[in-house]
């Protein structure tokens, strides 16, 4: 990477590191403020980008980091926007699926078949504690499923740097949701905000650096 790039990266990752502090202090102010700005410097990142190398891929991965934008700022609102706010982070990882649909020539659906083992086994577990939210969290971890699947197809197909680091973003986007979806339905965890935030954050950066 060049040096231009190295310190988009410490900027964005310095910003980060402000959201998740900001998340464990008894005013949410500061984490408030670095949560979205984080995003603004991850979308402009991706901006610059596909400026540079334009490509429906690229479009689709801004959009859905334009999005995800959306749904952080929901989930900030009181908890009756909550179901906004998976909405939208819904619409994110469709528009990811459309990006990581790009450039496939082949398709393995044997991944398929432990990214849905999983996505069941996490539903079940889940399910007892989901009660009004059990349809949109069913679809949510359908879409997101299917989100790190094509991911991983399509590096199979191009083995590429691009393809890698957005394969390696979807594993971490997955860890991320697992894990939030534990600590706001099951049982809280003092280290979750650590865990969710940085994982998501560096699945964000990944898809933007993939362009």
């Amino acid at each position: 990477m060049s040096l231009d790039l190295w310190l988009a990266v410490l900027v964005i990752s310095i910003s980060a590191a402000f959201a998740i502090w900001g998340k464990y202090q008894k005013t949410r102010f500061i984490h408030y403020a670095f949560k979205p700005l984080t995003m603004v410097l991850i979308i402009s990142l991706a901006w610059e980008r596909v400026t540079a190398w334009p490509s429906v891929y690229g479009y689709f991965i801004l959009s859905g980091l334009c999005v995800s934008l959306f749904g952080d700022i929901l989930l900030m609102l009181p908890p009756k926007y909550f179901r906004s706010g998976l909405l939208a982070f819904l619409a994110a990882q469709v528009l990811y699926v459309l990006a990581f649909s790009r450039g496939l020539q082949r398709i393995s659906f044997f991944p398929l078949v432990i990214i849905l083992a999983y996505a069941v086994v996490l539903y079940l577990f889940l399910f007892g504690s989901l009660g009004k939210y059990r349809w949109p969290v069913l679809f949510y971890i359908m879409v997101i499923s299917t989100m790190g699947w094509l991911a991983l197809n399509r590096h199979l197909n191009l083995l590429e740097e691009g393809s890698l680091l957005a394969l390696v973003g979807a594993g971490l986007f997955l860890f991320s949701d697992t894990l939030n979806a534990v600590n706001r339905f099951k049982r809280p965890f003092r280290l979750a905000q650590t865990l969710i935030l940085g994982t998501y954050f560096a699945a964000q950066l990944l898809f933007a650096l993939s362009i």
